[in-house]
């Protein structure tokens, strides 16, 4: 088989598979289209934001909700508060849920996702085939049938076009090829081309190759936070830890674990400090019945298990209420909502826990004494998002 090329060039493709060709025709004419140039006096905020007003952004991909905030960074869908929590149940290795206004967003994430042309895109590609039987679900549908729908459509991957999910039938010795359908690599390698946000469909196909049998199991424990109803979102800034217990030798390696429910998130591990600074923001979805927030404190030890350097457990009950309470709210100046009290039969907090209303944001800021074991202490700060915004 061979490719003639523009310039006169013959380059033969000896077993190669279709998607060899693809990218071909894609580096000889797509690559020449002019690239948008990027407005320097725009941040990734504006810029991500500017999008949500765009044809088919302005509903939930899901369920239809009106005016979504919330964004599957590895998918390209804006999708409502609701929705959202069923992505996270679905794991980070299928959508990563990030908020529009919450989380701080880069120029490169913006970029891919005006590269995965919005919800029409994502809807052409996953939507394509939806069985008489299957009702998409609706704003008010019930947590069940929004999270049975939403794991078929990305997890199980049911409504996809069947020629989307096209396998390479030649096995390539090509370097050219790098579809993960490919027999031949394990790799999962894409070319992302240049193009404009208009192309976003094209993209849809173009970047749709996986192997025929991806997502065909699910975990049971997936399943089941699927079917949770979630009230909230509750970002946790993990700021430091002081004086924490020695694990090695004369130091640790500490790490923190958060749980809420069934879901769980940790902190990276910093090396060798007894007083680490972390200052990272880890979010959690909030389910109905509301159980106290974990935190597990661990030494990341190479051969042998994780010692554990203590525990500690919040009810953010107190700051969920609060949240909802000041939602209608047109206080412009900060000013307290609620307070957890140190004591010292509790022997818990350092100082007290005070809530505050502060830039329409409820938070509140925690020392807290790790227990079970000999000593330290974890500071971190709570911000809690009622399901409404």
């Amino acid at each position: 088989m061979s490719f003639e090329q523009d310039d006169g060039e013959t380059e033969t493709l000896t077993g190669s598979c279709l998607f060899d060709l693809l990218q071909l025709e894609t580096s000889t004419n797509w690559d020449e289209s002019p690239k948008k140039e990027r407005d320097p006096s725009e941040n990734p905020q504006k810029r991500l934001e500017s999008l949500l007003y765009e044809a088919g952004n302005d509903f939930c991909a899901d369920c239809g909700a009106p005016d979504p905030k919330w964004v599957s960074l590895t998918i390209g869908a804006f999708v409502c508060i609701k929705c959202s929590g069923v992505h996270r149940s679905l794991g980070v290795h299928i959508t990563k849920v990030l908020s529009v206004k919450l989380d701080e967003w880069t120029d490169e994430q913006v970029d891919a996702l005006i590269e995965m042309g919005g919800n029409n895109a994502v809807n052409f590609k996953y939507e394509a085939h939806i069985p008489s039987d299957c009702i998409k679900p609706k704003p008010d549908s019930s947590s069940e049938e929004r999270a049975d729908f939403i794991r078929k459509k990305y997890e199980l991957q049911e409504f996809l076009n069947g020629d989307l999910a096209m396998c390479c039938p030649f096995p390539s010795s090509s370097s050219h090829c790098r579809s993960s359908s490919c027999p031949s690599t394990e790799k999962k390698q894409y070319k992302k081309q240049t193009t404009t946000r208009k192309q976003g469909l094209g993209n849809a196909f173009r970047y749709s190759w996986r192997r025929s049998d991806q997502h065909k199991t699910t975990k049971k424990s997936n399943s089941m936070a699927g079917m949770v109803e979630f009230v909230g979102l509750i970002n946790v800034n993990i700021v430091r830890g002081t004086d924490l217990a020695v694990r090695d030798m004369v130091s640790s390696d500490p790490y923190v674990i958060l749980t809420l429910g069934n879901q769980s998130v940790k902190t990276r591990v910093i090396k060798n400090n007894l007083n680490p600074v972390w200052n990272e923001r880890l979010m959690l979805s909030i389910p109905e019945d509301i159980p106290p927030l974990k935190l597990l404190v661990y030494d990341k030890d190479t051969f042998s298990t994780d010692d554990f350097m203590g525990s500690a457990e919040i009810d953010i009950q107190p700051l969920l209420s609060a949240a909802k309470a000041s939602e209608d709210s047109s206080v412009s100046e900060p000013m307290q909502l609620g307070n957890w009290k140190a004591s010292k039969e509790e022997n818990t907090l350092v100082k007290d826990g005070v809530i505050t209303l502060e830039d329409g944001k409820v938070k509140q800021e925690i020392a807290i004494k790790l227990q079970n074991v000999e000593r330290g202490v974890l500071e971190i700060e709570l911000e809690c998002v009622p399901l409404t915004q």
